[in-house]
């Protein structure tokens, strides 16, 4: 058990520093490791923070060392977070298909035996996480966030949960109706039982429609290529409802590409220039 901050890793980076660090979640009842990388602080002594939420089977670690967006963040002068997907360890509840268990938490908090022992990430991420970012590094100013398939549904369900803490919000190829799809709908009965009521307040969709009018401005791009765009993903029933409600979302098609990290290599540092605008 790791009750304070320990520090895994520290690289020098495009004059910023990329840490990995591990530390005891109470909330989540294990050890987590998370991802920060800070600009260079005598430049930006007090820097905007960006949220990243990585999608299933991710670990911190693949936005840090695939996206490649160290470059861009330290030329705009910003801070980006990365949790790990789920609580892990040996007394945390698993399964064994790649979909449910370590690695594919939802971003929810979870009310069903065995997982609600452990499975509390939105709030790990909106209250411990937070808290941590805010009195361990100084990181107090304006926030965005973001995230890829499961944790693009993450990012805008804490987003859209959130009125007023995030600037602008921004995914590549997000569940974006959960309730509606083989992924979400495996993993709600799971973590939330079989009363799909409790499942509305997890579906971006099913919030979107709820508000009056959402003003956070958002992006979302999404592969052609992308093998789940079809079947688990389907962006346009979001932008649909942001139409009709009046919100700015903004759906971008990008021709041929997938669901990988080539993708999001690929378009990161546009994502980085839209968030930059609204902090």
């Amino acid at each position: 058990m790791t009750e304070k901050l320990e520090l895994l890793e520290k690289h020098r980076s495009f004059d910023g520093t990329q840490l990995k660090y591990r530390h005891y979640s109470k909330i989540l009842g294990c050890d987590m490791t998370f991802s920060l990388f800070l600009p260079n602080r005598e430049k930006f002594e007090a820097p905007p923070l960006i949220w990243w939420l990585s999608g299933l089977t991710c670990t911190d670690d693949n936005f840090t060392h695939k996206a490649g967006a160290q470059k861009r963040a330290a030329e705009l002068g910003l801070a980006m977070l990365m949790p790990d997907t789920s609580p892990r360890g040996n007394s945390v509840a698993d399964d064994t298909d790649w979909d449910l268990g370590q690695g594919a938490s939802f971003y929810v908090n979870a009310t069903q035996s065995p997982w609600a022992r452990n499975y509390q990430m939105y709030d790990y991420v909106v209250t411990e996480l937070t808290k941590i970012a805010r009195e361990e590094f100084g990181l107090t100013g304006p926030e965005s966030i973001m995230g890829h398939s499961m944790g693009g549904h993450g990012a805008l369900v804490i987003g859209l949960r959130n009125p007023g803490r995030f600037r602008s919000i921004s995914t590549f190829a997000p569940i974006v109706n959960p309730t509606e799809v083989p992924w979400g709908v495996k993993a709600f009965n799971a973590y939330l039982g079989v009363d799909q009521e409790s499942w509305s307040k997890w579906d971006a969709t099913k919030l979107l429609a709820e508000h009056d009018g959402t003003q956070t401005p958002m992006l979302i791009d999404q592969g052609t290529g992308d093998s789940f765009y079809n079947s688990q993903l389907q962006p346009e029933k979001l932008a649909d409802i942001a139409t009709s409600k009046n919100s700015p979302l903004t759906l971008r098609m990008q021709d041929g590409y997938d669901h990988s990290y080539y993708f999001i290599a690929s378009f990161i540092d546009e994502h980085l220039d839209f968030h930059q605008k609204y902090l």
